[in-house]
């Protein structure tokens, strides 16, 4: 009798799905050509996406061009400044294909994005998800969460935390004060910004004590924000923090000005 309810209910929804293609057809995520299934990129945006494969350093997870490079497999940033994350991995190297996935998801309250996004970032990062207690997002500062209605962040832990079956605490972090765009900052600068910027949020040190917590996020850049929200999180109990992203800016040691 069950089996026969799960087959009617899959008849059903598939009989749905046909019908909302045939009045709205199924354009590409990224950009309007015509694809087979809703939710789903284009050949063309599909082979412009740069998954991050090895060689890649060991500890922040940026790209390698080859594998002799970096020392013991760990770049030369993470040896000079070792951050308080252990581990970091992302699923694309940031590029403009991938720009038009995270920006809309970001800005554009796109966020039906976050959740084929997830399933990217969870192929990339099993190995994480399986060892992770519990997932946290990076905070948004109340004022930008009023104006943005949505942590995109957060919306990515969510998805993440209902395909892996990890639990989640959207409200584990929160930003203690605001701060200016990043996006014009060097690696140095991001760090000076966030000092002191990301805290705790009141009684959420009792769920992490010694817990294997997995801090989600969009992009990774310098690496910053990550750092200050797991030392945050290692200060509130947590027993390890790794850390888990969209995409990985290729070389976060630049002087110059990082995006996005």
């Amino acid at each position: 009798m069950r089996a026969a309810v799960d087959r009617a209910g899959r008849l059903v929804r598939q009989g749905w799905g046909q019908a909302l293609d045939a009045l709205l057809p199924p354009h590409c995520l990224a950009c309007d050509a015509r694809v087979l299934q809703q939710g789903s990129l284009c050949a063309a945006c599909f082979g412009g996406l740069h998954a991050i494969v090895p060689p890649f350093c060991g500890c922040c997870g940026v790209p390698f061009e080859h594998a002799g490079q970096g020392e013991g497999g760990i770049c030369g940033a993470c040896l000079a400044r070792p951050p308080a994350f252990a581990q970091a991995r992302a699923a694309f190297a940031y590029n403009d294909a991938v720009a038009r996935l995270v920006l809309p998801l970001k800005h554009a309250d796109r966020t039906e994005l976050a959740l084929p996004l997830a399933r990217h970032m969870a192929r990339a990062g099993a190995e994480l998800l399986a060892r992770a207690d519990l997932l946290v997002p990076v905070p948004l500062h109340r004022r930008r969460l009023f104006l943005r209605r949505y942590n995109q962040a957060a919306l990515l832990e969510l998805r993440l935390g209902r395909l892996c079956t990890v639990p989640v605490m959207p409200d584990a972090l929160r930003r203690l004060r605001a701060t200016a765009p990043l996006g014009k900052l060097g690696a140095e600068g991001r760090r000076a910004a966030l000092h002191g910027a990301i805290g705790l949020s009141p009684g959420a040190g009792t769920r992490l004590t010694g817990r294997r917590v997995l801090l989600i996020d969009d992009v990774l850049t310098s690496g910053a924000t990550a750092d200050a929200c797991a030392t945050a999180l290692l200060d509130g109990g947590a027993a390890e923090v790794e850390v888990l992203a969209i995409a990985r800016v290729p070389d976060p040691r630049i002087a110059g000005p990082l995006t996005p």
